[in-house]
């Protein structure tokens, strides 16, 4: 017997159930904010990660799936998708058109993670990226639809974090006092952060290791050594978030995992999920068009977590089961009359069943009971020679006969909408 790969999760027609409501939405509130579906591969070449994502971080150095073509080129599996939206910008000249370039997308991720509750080795996410627009109300419309997401899902104990990194100009003297700060506790960081020092130490900042967060309590804000214009967006910005009337929590310790990130970032959290509460995240990455060979453009964009949000989906976001009709089909010209039947009855939009294994009408009966008919059409080699099908209610059990030529009509007319 073959088993599946650690950390990858086959999705059985129940729990797919849930993943639809939650694509559903993502779907109807990215339409209704104008943002089009964009749908790029799945592998791409190593260096546009590597560019993007910035070499010294851990997806790069630890969690890449990374494999050699039959021509000798690195391909990537994608670690996440916003790099190759950008590329697939740049290449196809999106930039030029007039009116504004909104995207979202759905579908998987890879990384090479320790698995756990929500995060799996192959993940999924819906995000959105939006190009063009410098100003902090863009960032404000992106939050928005983070969080109407979230909230129509009526996903529970949901915090709206938020923070600025500032622009370019604003990291390196802020790096500079944090670096100074971080030198004089080193010994009490965990060897993941000894190491970040080297290559991205503000990611110290957001290790979940007590001793590293203990260690950095008093670290030095960011926010604190802002350029008056990344001061000015991130109030703005904030002040969008009030006129909305969507609740959020200042954050300086909020920094994102890759390099690309710049002014607002913001992420998400639920108290549901433990210790890896992140159900969604974004923020602002203005310079990486320009890094990945395009023209400077401004962008900001999010990205969620879909295992998460099924996990946390309440099971009254879920719809209702319809109404299904069961064709009870037995005989040499029973069952022929019942597939007509069938097929009658998807053609009006019903939705329907039988059973091709069962002989008997006991047998029908009992599957029509287990799949939840609301009614039951049974057609044996008696009724087809009569020209008629008996109408059975599964709920109060009563029958009746109906023409066979008018009986997919006739059950269509009760179950479906005027």
């Amino acid at each position: 017997m073959i088993h599946g790969i650690k950390g990858v999760k086959d999705l059985l027609p129940e729990e797919a159930a849930r993943w639809q409501v939650i694509e559903a939405a993502a779907r109807r509130l990215s339409t209704l904010y104008d943002y089009r579906e964009i749908r790029v591969p799945i592998f791409e070449v190593t260096e546009l990660f590597a560019r993007s994502i910035g070499a010294s971080t851990d997806i790069v150095e630890k969690e890449m799936y990374t494999f050699q073509d039959r021509d000798g080129s690195s391909l990537t599996l994608r670690p996440e998708a916003t790099a190759g939206v950008v590329r697939a910008y740049i290449e196809h000249n999106l930039g030029a058109s007039p009116t504004a370039q909104k995207f979202f997308y759905l579908g998987p991720m890879f990384r090479h993670e320790r698995p756990q509750a929500g995060r799996l080795r192959q993940f999924h996410q819906y995000g959105v990226e939006a190009f063009g627009s410098v100003s902090p109300w863009a960032d404000v419309e992106v939050i928005s639809l983070l969080w109407r997401f979230l909230s129509e899902l009526h996903l529970p104990g949901l915090t709206l974090e938020i923070n600025s990194l500032g622009n370019a100009a604003d990291r390196p003297v802020y790096k500079e006092a944090l670096l100074d700060f971080l030198k004089g506790r080193e010994k009490t960081l965990c060897q993941n952060c000894q190491r970040r020092m080297g290559t991205n130490p503000l990611r110290v900042l957001d290790c979940k290791v007590p001793t590293c967060r203990t260690a950095t309590e008093e670290a030095p804000k960011l926010t604190d050594h802002l350029s008056p214009q990344s001061r000015q967006h991130f109030q703005e910005v904030i002040g969008g978030l009030d006129a909305l009337g969507i609740p959020y929590l200042l954050n300086p310790r909020l920094v994102r995992g890759l390099d690309y990130y710049t002014l607002t970032t913001f992420e998400v959290t639920s108290q549901h999920l433990g210790a890896q509460n992140a159900v969604g995240a974004g923020g602002r990455y203005d310079g990486l068009v320009e890094t990945l060979g395009g023209p400077k453009t401004p962008a900001i964009g999010f990205a969620v977590g879909m295992e998460r949000i099924a996990l946390m989906l309440p099971a009254s976001t879920l719809p209702s089961p319809g109404k299904m009709v069961f064709v009870a089909a037995f005989g040499q010209k029973g069952v022929p009359a019942g597939m007509q039947i069938l097929h009658e009855l998807r053609s009006l939009g019903v939705q329907s069943d039988s059973d091709y294994r069962a002989l008997t009408l006991k047998a029908h009966l009992r599957q029509a009971d287990r799949l939840g008919a609301a009614f039951v059409l049974i057609v044996g080699d008696d009724e087809a020679e009569k020209g008629q099908v008996i109408l059975r209610d599964m709920a109060s059990k009563e029958q009746h006969e109906l023409p066979l030529s008018a009986a997919a009509h006739s059950v269509a007319t009760r179950l479906l909408p005027a």
